[in-house]
Order: C-alpha cells, then structure tokens, then sequence
C-alpha cells in the first residue's frame, strides 16, 4: 500500500537506531527516528510524542531573568535553600491556587520537576529501611519509572482507570499494607490520559498515606490545566485540586515548564508540607548525621545532584509567581490553547476511524489538554505507532506509560495551525489502507 512516507526510509532508521521492541522505545528514540525520517524523506512530521510547550515563554518571566543577568547574578552560586523571593512567592503562589498553606522554607528550588521526583525518590525510599518502593498510580511519565531504574529502587503500579471513585481506596490500599511502599506518586491533571482526581480520591489517598506512612508525591507538571473549571483566580476557589488538603505526607512539584511555558530554563519548585519538612526519621540520622526530612532533602540530596539551580532562572519564576498571584497574569487564558488543539486533533481522529483510549474522566467526557489517547480497532499500541511514522506521524505507544490499554498517546502543544489540514490529508489515506483490517 502507498504510505506518505516511503516505509523503507522509516524502517532504515528504526534499525540504525537498534530499537527492537518499539513498545519499549524511549520518547527520544521516537523524536530520533521521526528526524531521520523527515530529514530523508523531505516531508514535514507530525511531531506529537514530545510534550514540550509549544507556546512562547511567560515574558514576565523572560524580563525578570535578563535583569537578573544584566545585574551579574551569573557570576554567583545560588544559596542551596533557593532564592528567597522565589521561595516567598512560591509559597503565596500555592496558597493564590492551590489553597493551601506551606511555609517558604519547604518551597525548594529544582532543576525542573524531574529532579523534583529524583530527588524526592531517593529522600523518600531513605526514610524507612523496610520502605523502599515507588508505587506508581499509572498511566504516568516514563521517565520516573527510567529514574527508579537509575537510582535502584523498586516500583510497584496499577493503571488507575478501572479503579476511579470507591474502587481506589481498596485497590492503593492492597499495595500500602504490604509495608514496603515508600512513596506514592501521580499527575494531576493525568500524562498521558488526562483524567483528573476528583477530591473525593484525593481524600482517599491522603487518609491511607497517612494510615500507612507513606509519602504523596504529587506531580502538577499540568498545573491547573483542567480547562473545565475555571483555575485562574488568585486566592477564590475552586482551587487546583490536591492531596494536600487531607494529609501531612506530601510533596508537591510544581514547574515553570507548562503552565508558563518556561521548560528550556528547568526551573521548578517541590513544595514539602510544614511538617513532613521538620519531621525526623532515625534511618535519615544514621546515614547522615541529621534525620529531617527537608534538610536531608536540600543539603544533603540536592546538594550531591546539582548544587543549586539556575540563579537567573529563580528570578523568572519568582517573577511568574509573583504576576500570577497579584492577579496581573492570568497563564491560563494563553494555556488553554491546548485544549482548543486538543479538540480540534481529537474530531480529525475520530473522523478517520480512530477511538479515543481514556475516553471517560469517571462519568463526564474526558477533557480537553495537553495530551489525549488515540487507538485503531485490532492493532498494538507499538503497531500504531511504528505504523503512523510511515504517515509522518510520531506519538509513543502507551505501553511505556504503565498502561494497560493499547494505544498512543497524543500531545497537542508542536501542532501548527496548517497542520491540521496535513493530519486531515494524511488519516485519510491512512483510514483508506486499513478500512478493512
């Protein structure tokens, strides 16, 4: 059959590359291929497997990190503990949308919240000798499971789609009373099938992480993203949704990456509780000499990883903060673009015959984000994908989520307005060769 892109050029470079179970293949290793490809063919890609911003960066906080650096703050090392107006602005940032109250000193600068999670893994898994496992409510990144495979730690995880409302409770808990399990971690808004935990989940697990003593990682990379509620007003609810209200045992992770398009400068904050930061553990006193979990997390882990974030970088998110919260900045009304491309790429799929995978966010339709689920009748998760490269479009299988549904996952922010029309071209062709699979 006639593909958009010759199939040779596309398995030439799934070979150079030496991927041999495109189910497992890395987000990169996808980019890779659909480069090389596109690079031989001469034909433009769709590129939808990488969840970068494709909006420009917040220019509150582009002018803040060029006054910074303008002023000489390159030459200096940042204090470990982070700046203080970054630390103060995020803690009034969290109380403007999250709600809720954690002092500055808990409010820590990362390089991104990837090293957020790394370095909340390993603090973590360190707290209890008989605790040294992550368990995953999945679908989620991959990368995390890629970090507990680098540091050594065990992990654990159950695709939380069949087990929304009542069901939770029972099924985090048949995990938790095992005794190993040293942290919980989730998105919310979900990558990749964008359902959001409802307060009442929440709940559920904050009740049973404190029952059992775990801590909640909560990853908010798609921070108030749930475009059917309106997130944007400073200090009024409804708030950003979170375990926060219903346990002390938590993390947050909130990043400059998405919701202010400020991922090239890898500048986040892990927002620890006020008492999770000051709480002692004898195991941390052992290994370190000082067993509260916030120091250990700052000067002893953060400290060996990076020594410090960006200077400049905590300049434009103090500023980001600081404009959000006085009400100055709504980031939302330039973020919701993704969820008018969302809508948009969704019609065009399911026009040509694709369904969505996570269709449901328990009984509503799923909302409209950063990301959504595609999948053909009868194929693989890894066949799609490998099949719609040869259709000049790249998306990772689900597979690597922690899924256990075949699908891909489908990430709105590299769409450019005349795309559509090339996606619409392009599905029709491929809905033409497979009708009668």
């Amino acid at each position: 059959m006639q593909t958009p892109i010759a199939r040779e050029i596309v398995d030439q470079a799934i070979e150079a590359l030496g991927i041999s179970d495109f189910g497992r293949a890395t987000i990169r290793e996808i980019v890779a291929v659909a480069q090389q490809s596109e690079k031989a063919s001469g034909q433009e890609f769709i590129k939808m497997e990488m969840g970068v911003p494709g909006l420009p960066a917040s220019a509150y906080g582009v002018q803040a990190q060029v006054e910074a650096l303008q002023n000489g703050i390159a030459r200096l090392y940042p204090n470990i503990n982070g700046l203080d107006a970054l630390k103060n602005e995020a803690s009034r940032f969290v109380k403007a949308f999250v709600g809720v109250d954690i002092r500055p000193e808990g409010c820590v600068p990362v390089c991104g919240s990837m090293q957020g999670t790394f370095a909340s893994f390993l603090t973590a898994s360190q707290t209890d000798p008989k605790k040294n496992t992550i368990l995953f409510i999945d679908p989620g990144f991959p990368v995390q499971k890629q970090q507990c495979l680098v540091m050594g730690a065990p992990c654990e995880s159950f695709d939380v789609y069949a087990y929304r409302g009542d069901k939770l409770a029972p099924k985090l808990e048949s995990y938790l009373k095992k005794g190993n399990i040293a942290a919980i971690i989730y998105s919310n808004p979900n990558n990749p099938a964008w359902i959001c935990l409802r307060e009442e989940e929440l709940a559920a697990i904050g009740r049973l992480a404190t029952q059992y003593d775990v801590i909640v990682l909560e990853d908010l990379a798609y921070f108030a993203m749930d475009f059917r509620k309106n997130l944007s007003r400073p200090f009024e609810a409804p708030y950003q949704a979170t375990v926060a209200r219903y346990t002390d045992n938590y993390v947050l992770l909130i990043s400059g990456s998405k919701a202010f398009s400020y991922a090239g400068e890898r500048i986040a904050v892990s927002c620890i509780s006020d008492k999770l930061y000051h709480r002692e553990y004898p195991a941390l006193t052992s290994r370190y000499g000082n067993g509260c979990f916030g120091p250990v997390f700052i000067h002893r882990v953060l400290y060996a990883l990076s020594s410090g974030t960006s200077h400049s970088a905590q300049y434009a998110l103090a500023a980001m903060f600081k404009a959000a919260s006085d009400g100055v900045y709504d980031f939302r009304s330039d973020i919701a673009e993704y969820g008018r491309r969302a809508a948009k790429l969704k019609e065009i799929f399911c026009r040509h015959g694709f369904g969505i995978v996570y269709d449901k966010d328990m009984e509503e339709p799923i909302a409209d984000g950063f990301y959504f689920t595609v999948s053909w009748p009868g194929m693989s998760g890894k066949q799609l994908a490998r099949e719609l490269l040869y259709y000049g479009v790249s998306a990772i299988a689900l597979d690597s989520t922690g899924s256990t549904r075949q699908g891909l996952r489908i990430c709105t922010s590299f769409i450019r307005d005349h795309q559509y029309e090339l996606l619409e071209e392009r599905m029709k062709i491929f809905e033409e060769n497979h009708k009668n699979d």
